[in-house]
């Protein structure tokens, strides 16, 4: 019977003549389960002859077959999986066949651990002849979920073993130009620039990064990953990112702008200034007036402290966290 057929025409193992030779193993329970499961009928009996062939250590066509049968029923079972590579490898199994399976139980259970453990194993016994077929198939996943961590992670794991970078930079691209939001796809962005060796490293793409940035951050200042971004693109280079006239101009920019998208602005002002950065004028007074609009209107020539208040305000979830951020750089003083 194809494994695909509907439940109504499933023909029970125990009267298949090719398993009449199988006796099943019933679950254990103990003798007096305290709240026993109401398996059905189908995945009690599976996984009875599943235990079978499991203890005798079957490594055969129709032992892989069931192995499939019980994973459709329960994906998450890790030893299920377990057992089905020890057959795949003893009996020297199409894997390229294998990412078809997987990438069919995937449909349905695209976040279960065991299917991308199982998928990596495979990818890696293909080596090179997997790569295109690993990222298109985590490119499908993405498209139905755009920050699914497994996938993600699988990608990059792909990227770094077996390659495929020539057009990862243009993918990012891609899913931002479709949703800036994506917080997963700007992850992978500086993944790809910091990682990538067919690009020329953090340092050399910098400048062309912190514009990209810098735009995205105009455009959406509300938008906190390019934010992060733009802090991390000086990562272990804490007085370049000081020194850029770009970082301070953008806060310059949104906070002038008084609108309601201040908050990571306003953070990224501070840690300019805990960093030793120099506030022009203009930057001051721009402050000073979003301050004069807040519930303490009263000047303090530590722009810092004043930077911390207007925190307190606008982002009323973190107001002790900025409370104590005054607070150390008032023990600092």
């Amino acid at each position: 019977m194809d494994s695909d057929e509907g439940n109504a025409q499933r023909v029970p193992l125990s009267q298949r003549p090719d398993w009449s030779d199988v006796t099943p193993v019933p679950q254990d329970d103990g003798p007096n389960p305290v709240v026993p499961i109401a398996y059905k009928e189908d995945f009690v009996e599976t996984m009875n002859y599943f235990r079978a062939v499991y203890l005798a250590d079957e490594r055969s066509p129709r032992a892989l077959w069931l192995t499939a049968e019980a994973i459709r029923l329960n994906a998450g079972n890790y030893t299920v999986w377990h057992f089905r590579r020890l057959i795949l490898e003893a009996l020297d199994g199409d894997l390229h066949d294998e990412l078809g399976f997987t990438e069919n139980i995937a449909k349905s259970n695209s976040k279960n651990y065991q299917i991308w453990h199982h998928r990596r194993w495979v990818a890696e016994k293909l080596g090179t002849d997997a790569t295109s077929k690993e990222l298109e198939f985590t490119k499908k996943i993405l498209t139905l979920d755009a920050k699914n961590y497994h996938a993600w992670s699988h990608r990059q794991w792909v990227l770094q073993a077996l390659g495929g970078w020539d057009d990862e930079l243009q993918y990012c691209w891609q899913l931002l130009e479709e949703d800036i939001f994506n917080n997963s796809a700007w992850n992978q962005r500086y993944f790809v620039i910091t990682t990538s060796p067919l690009l020329v490293g953090l340092e050399a793409m910098r400048d062309s990064e912190v514009s990209y940035s810098v735009e995205a951050i105009v455009a959406h200042p509300e938008n906190e990953s390019p934010w992060r971004y733009l802090r991390g693109l000086y990562k272990g280079d804490i007085e370049s990112w000081v020194k850029n006239p770009q970082v301070s101009s953008v806060c310059l920019k949104v906070l002038s702008a008084k609108n309601n998208s201040s908050i990571f602005a306003l953070s990224t002002l501070l840690d300019l200034l805990c960093h030793g950065f120099q506030p022009s004028q203009e930057l001051r007074d721009v402050v000073e007036a979003l301050k004069a609009s807040g519930p303490n209107d009263q000047p303090d020539p530590d722009l810092a402290k004043t930077v911390c208040c207007i925190l307190e305000g606008v982002d009323p979830m973190r107001a002790n966290y900025w409370k104590w951020r005054k607070s150390k750089l008032m023990s600092l003083l």
